[in-house]
């Protein structure tokens, strides 16, 4: 089997410490710039502005850290053709072209910003937006003493209904969040600030995402959301669940997608 032409980049890094406060749009404006800078060849909109085809996973809340966000960089193919940038189904790691544009990138990038990888991937027509099904966090709070979130834990996973207020489209709706709230648990007082207390949250991103925030309200009102850290987004995959891109630690840099060797 012959090497493919990748027809795009899936990048995972991280967003870590003050650079969480930057608005999802600011990041994007960084990656043109480190792109720009690596000398990628990315494709661009056609028309009076061009822009660049990027696309993000779920956006992450302002003030939210990661250690797992998702690029898809669209290739332009007469710039792409020079034999660097291909995928191979036999060997999804070979070229070290990846590895080393993992590498370039980071310095390219605000602290906080560390590529872990980067992978070429063929074409598909499923973005990563429509892809995710499902993200893991681990949250700190306050506002409530710890016995207060453990029986607000339990509460709510004793529920049938839960339903929150939240706005939609510039209008405010009510709805039943409970089925969002996959799983959920009280890990205790915070190691950095034992005045707060963890969460661990595994919420559902369809029909439609619940935020750690919309979450907090729908637990306690009084509790206070003071660190929000996504550590996982998942694709569910007939019975399996699994990550877009997964970090291999053969080599530093290297990540695989999934068992297909397709676009999750």
């Amino acid at each position: 089997m012959t090497a493919e032409l990748a027809d795009r980049l899936r990048i995972r890094y991280t967003k870590l410490g003050k650079i969480r406060f930057t608005s999802q749009r600011d990041v994007a404006r960084m990656w043109e710039r480190a792109l720009r800078r690596a000398k990628v060849p990315v494709a661009y909109t056609s028309g009076f502005s061009p822009r660049p085809l990027l696309g993000f996973s779920l956006a992450l809340p302002t003030g939210g850290e990661s250690d797992a966000e998702y690029l898809d960089v669209r290739l332009d193919p007469a710039e792409a053709r020079g034999g660097e940038f291909v995928v191979n189904p036999q060997a999804p790691l070979e070229g070290p072209a990846y590895l080393d544009l993992a590498q370039m990138l980071t310095p390219l990038l605000p602290q906080g910003i560390d590529v872990a990888c980067a992978v070429g991937l063929p074409h598909s027509e499923e973005s990563l937006q429509e892809a995710v099904t499902s993200c893991n966090w681990e949250l700190e709070v306050s506002g409530v003493d710890s016995d207060g979130v453990t029986e607000a834990v339990e509460r709510l996973l004793s529920s049938t209904t839960v339903l929150v207020e939240r706005d939609r489209k510039g209008r405010r709706v009510t709805d039943d969040v409970r089925p969002a709230v996959l799983a959920l648990s009280a890990t205790g007082p915070s190691p950095r600030h034992p005045t707060n207390h963890g969460l661990t949250a595994h919420l559902a991103m369809r029909p439609r995402g619940l935020r750690p925030s919309e979450l907090l309200r729908a637990l306690d009102e009084n509790l206070v959301l003071t660190r929000a850290r996504r550590t996982h987004q998942w694709i569910d995959r007939s019975d399996a669940r699994l990550e877009p891109l997964s970090v291999t630690g053969q080599l530093p840099g290297a990540c695989v997608p999934d068992h297909s060797g397709q676009l999750a």
